[in-house]
């Protein structure tokens, strides 16, 4: 759905899951290439594979449908202890 207003819940891999993270920060494509050592066409088709499993349409969309479902922890919002930051 535009907007990502996806009701049902999305499985996502650890992979896709760190992307998004990076996406929310604001990194573009090459430098998420870059940081996660793989190549860009690699992080094109994670990002395109994510849009289509969230049914979001673009990175904005994406980044307010991860902190909708608690996915990303921007600036202290949304920032509880999601299970792989658990000590």
């Amino acid at each position: 759905m535009a907007g990502g207003k996806s009701e049902t819940p999305v499985s996502l891999s650890d992979r896709e899951l760190q992307i998004i993270d990076l996406v929310a920060t604001g990194l573009t494509n090459q430098e998420i290439a870059g940081k996660l050592e793989i190549s860009k066409r690699t992080v094109d088709n994670h990002i395109s594979n994510i849009l289509t499993k969230t049914e979001t349409e673009n990175r904005v969309a994406l980044v307010r449908w991860a902190l909708r479902w608690g996915k990303v922890c921007l600036n202290d919002v949304n920032c509880c202890l999601l299970p792989n930051q658990i000590e």
